[in-house]
């Protein structure tokens, strides 16, 4: 099992509009891809002293070639629509972790 999470910072002024948004379009498009069995999304409790707030999508594969799949096919067009509907009202990272069960 593989997780691909996305750290996303958005503006407070923004928080609401985010979460709608990523519950309606960018979680879905993920998914659709057919190549993650699973969805997370979770808002971060601990504040980093900056102006946003953090959150956390994550997404389950069963294995590292789905994920590598979906970066090379899918995450860099997601990426774009995510800065075309929130600009520079955000910053994100993302990071690969697997099981060790």
């Amino acid at each position: 099992m593989v997780l691909y999470n996305v750290t996303i910072n958005i503006d407070r002024d923004r928080e609401e509009e985010f979460i709608a948004w990523m519950k309606q379009e960018y979680l879905s498009r993920v998914m659709q891809t057919g190549l993650f069995y699973e969805k997370r999304f979770f808002r971060l409790l601990q504040e980093d002293n900056g102006n946003g707030i953090n959150f956390s999508a994550q997404f389950l594969a069963e294995n590292l070639e789905d994920l590598e799949f979906f970066q090379e096919r899918y995450a860099e067009v997601l990426s774009e629509i995510l800065k075309e509907k929130f600009g520079s009202q955000f910053v994100s990272f993302r990071s690969v972790l697997e099981s060790v069960d």
